[in-house]
């Protein structure tokens, strides 16, 4: 495969990664159809234990949102810059500690756009929760299956 697809293809599965953030946008089946396109393309043993991984791995996660309660995002205060601030929050978490800072990134970025936008930290900490519980959770965990799967695609195609 080309340098250019592998861009067209890192280029699909970010767009599906940000797709997690925004309500309505398919993300887990962008970055699933990405490392499918990935695998026939590579037609290797690695490219399709990656292919296995990634649709065990997206599925678990949808079971697992299924399991949480419903989003509710829009009622609970959340803005644009909301979900921009936490998504970065838990790219740059799961860059600066593998795999696990995802988590804390995602609650920090929310944090940190709360208390901009409200001024003090009593009230971001409780608008923080508030989001947290009423969807955030669920986004938190469909990001965190995406990155996974994103990550072990980069490392995949380096060493092919």
């Amino acid at each position: 495969m080309g340098v250019w697809q592998q861009l067209l293809v890192g280029s699909v599965m970010l767009l599906g990664l940000l797709g997690v953030l925004v309500p309505g946008v398919p993300g887990p089946w962008l970055v699933w159809a990405a490392v499918l396109w990935w695998s026939l393309h590579e037609l290797s043993g690695p490219s399709w234990a990656l292919l296995v991984g990634a649709t065990v791995v997206l599925l678990l996660t949808q079971a697992v949102v299924w399991l949480l309660p419903q989003r509710r995002l829009r009622g609970a205060g959340v803005t644009r810059r909301t979900a921009v601030w936490a998504g970065l929050g838990a790219l740059i978490g799961f860059v600066v500690v593998p795999v696990v800072g995802a988590l804390p990134g995602f609650v920090g970025g929310t944090y940190l756009c709360e208390r901009r936008r409200l001024g003090g930290h009593g009230r971001a900490k409780a608008s923080t929760r508030a989001l947290m519980r009423a969807g955030g959770t669920s986004v938190l965990v469909e990001l965190f299956g995406c990155l996974l799967v994103v990550a072990a695609w980069v490392g995949v195609a380096v060493t092919a």
